[in-house]
């Protein structure tokens, strides 16, 4: 006689475990603390053999005879339920091994330890905020351009249209990471070519008017911050390196007697070499009586054993009376020099791109070398602090023509 659902639900345990029939091989297993699984009995091959379709009430009893007929067509077919059961099971573990999210990550770890720390941070957190949410359970074979694309403008729909591209750029390379390891046939993101309105150049605030740079150069000069942060900002412009890397300037990588300093960038974790004008070794000695026996050139103010926060140069601007926004950030010191020197001082670009720290690669293919046009750096940043001398001084500048030798 079939069950019923009142039976089922009234089902009492007893001292053992006990059946309780329905039909075409179902029954409800009761244990003696009141737990009650549905089974299967079926035979196959002359095998009699069992299969666990759940626990009441989370299955229920019309829900429990869905599964049995399920069971039964497929051994209609000549299939065994169980083993059905355990290559479906497999299928979606491998499908989660080959989801978007796991092989990110792999690919991820893979190349993390050749990104500087803040560059991965930046990646990982776009793709775990803006992408994992809605393609990270996906099989990474199966994802289509069009699913792509929503999420791409999921983000440009909050005013990130960069963040949107950059999201893109990241996904087309966990792709390419798929495509290598055997997991996905195409990446579909170059589909997409034109679909996002092009990304807007948000360049950093930068002055490159000498008469502006002059009033900068005094307004530095008459900061009346700590002393570490005035070094710094006196630094920023002759240097022009990343804010990052002019904050977490270490002694140890500066030679004071050989004008040099040496360091990793953090954008790409290259050697990086920053010839230091006669101007640039005056700061750095003024300073070091002060935090030449710590570690960092620019120690916090609360704490010495930390490097200077990443906003004190920006507060210090603001401080000054500059707006960040629109006339001068941190970063606008390197736009500033590369604009006056190609501009005003005629220096050659490629040299300046190399001092930048940018990836300049010649006719040869040889992509940037911390060493390459030393020589002419050299020249080029003593040039370029004397020329910020006169401005700041109120001579008149008279811009050189021809490159340095």
């Amino acid at each position: 006689m079939p069950l019923s659902d009142t039976a089922v639900r009234n089902a009492k345990p007893t001292a053992r475990a006990y059946k309780l029939p329905d039909e075409k091989g179902l029954f409800l297993l009761i244990h003696p603390n009141g737990s009650k699984y549905w089974r299967h009995k079926y035979r196959y091959l002359g095998k009699e053999k069992l299969l666990a379709y759940g626990v009441y009430p989370d299955v229920s009893l019309k829900a429990a005879r869905a599964k049995r007929d399920e069971s039964r067509q497929l051994l209609a077919q000549g299939v065994d339920p169980s083993e059905n059961k355990k290559a479906v099971r497999a299928s979606k573990m491998l499908r989660a091994s080959n989801s978007f999210e796991t092989v990110a990550r792999e690919w991820f770890e893979k190349h993390r330890e050749t990104w500087a720390a803040s560059h991965s941070d930046k990646i990982i957190r776009r793709l775990e905020k803006d992408v994992f949410p809605w393609l990270g359970g996906r099989p990474i074979a199966e994802l289509t351009a069009p699913e792509v694309l929503a999420v791409l403008r999921r983000i440009e729909s909050r005013g990130t249209l960069d963040t949107a591209h950059r999201a893109g750029g990241n996904c087309s390379q966990v792709f390419r990471y798929a495509i290598a390891t055997g997991r996905a046939e195409r990446d579909p993101i170059p589909d997409l070519r034109g679909a996002l309105p092009p990304a807007r150049g948000n360049n950093f605030a930068a002055l490159t008017d000498p008469d502006k740079v002059a009033q900068l150069l005094r307004a530095i000069e008459a900061f009346s911050g700590s002393f570490v942060v005035l070094s710094a900002l006196r630094l920023a412009p002759l240097l022009f390196v990343r804010p990052g890397e002019l904050r977490q300037a270490q002694w140890a990588d500066i030679d004071l007697d050989k004008a040099e300093w040496r360091y990793l960038v953090t954008k790409t974790n290259t050697e990086h070499l920053v010839p230091l004008s006669t101007q640039a070794v005056a700061i750095l000695r003024e300073l070091h009586p002060l935090s030449g026996t710590g570690r960092f050139v620019f120690p916090g103010g609360r704490d010495p054993r930390r490097a200077m926060s990443d906003a004190a140069i920006n507060a210090a601007l603001r401080r000054m009376g500059y707006d960040t926004k629109s006339e001068i950030t941190g970063h606008g010191f390197r736009a500033m020099a590369r604009t006056i020197l190609a501009e005003e001082l005629h220096q050659r670009p490629d040299v300046i791109e190399h001092q930048l720290a940018h990836a300049v690669p010649d006719a040869l293919g040889t992509a940037y070398n911390r060493t390459k046009f030393l020589k002419e750096r050299r020249a080029m940043m003593q040039l370029w602090a004397d020329y910020l001398d006169k401005l700041k001084a109120g001579a008149e500048v008279i811009p050189l023509h021809g490159t340095v030798a």
